[in-house]
């Protein structure tokens, strides 16, 4: 009788052991993993796009070729140059050998990585004003943004288009899209560049 009993109690654990083994594998299949999905990986993919970025502009700072690309306005059709005249932004990595950035930006698309550049400026008075220098679409929910401050002054000169080598100072009102904030002063402006990166 207690050797029935003692059975029946291993038959019982033995087969609630293989109950829960079962849900716990139909839990595991149910949930499925997807690129989207938040995880210690994703989350380790978007810090390194944040390094990346960061390490860009953080470069092209050292070597002047940001301050350089903040200033490659063409003002006969008010956009960066190279852009078409009815937007002053460009749609794709800005090629040929005159632009800035044109072979750095390259390593966005070498790593199947698209992005935005954004360009934030004091308008004169209180407030800030934005324009888009690159522009490939709408982010998605895994883009990571990098920032770096350009400090633009009455002397610096325009990189690009056909008064390339004029200084802001020597330009009409109104030919940059950024505006002298200190007309008693050195400062022009200052310009913050962001750069949104997110994976194809």
């Amino acid at each position: 009788m207690t050797v029935d009993r003692a059975q029946a109690h291993t038959l019982e654990a033995f087969v609630a052991a293989l109950i829960l083994v079962a849900g716990l594998v139909f839990a595991a299949q149910a949930t499925a993993v997807t690129p989207l999905s938040a995880s210690t990986s994703n989350q380790h993919i978007e810090n390194q796009h944040r390094a990346l970025a960061q390490d860009l502009l953080s470069t092209t700072a050292e070597d002047g070729s940001l301050h350089a690309a903040v200033v490659y306005w063409e003002d006969e059709e008010n956009g960066f140059v190279g852009t078409h005249t009815d937007r002053r932004y460009y749609t794709e990595t800005p090629t040929g050998a005159e632009h800035p950035l044109a072979s750095v930006l390259e390593v966005f698309n070498d790593n199947y990585l698209a992005y935005n550049i954004d360009l934030a400026y004091r308008d004169g008075g209180s407030g800030t004003e934005e324009i888009r220098m690159v522009e490939m679409g709408s982010p998605s929910d895994n883009a990571v943004a990098a920032t770096r401050s350009v400090v633009l002054y009455d002397s610096t000169e325009v990189s690009g288009g056909t008064n390339a080598g004029t200084t802001l100072d020597e330009l009409d009102d109104g030919a940059f899209y950024a505006a002298d904030v200190d007309p008693d002063g050195q400062l022009y402006n200052v310009v913050e560049v962001r750069i949104v990166v997110w994976r194809l």
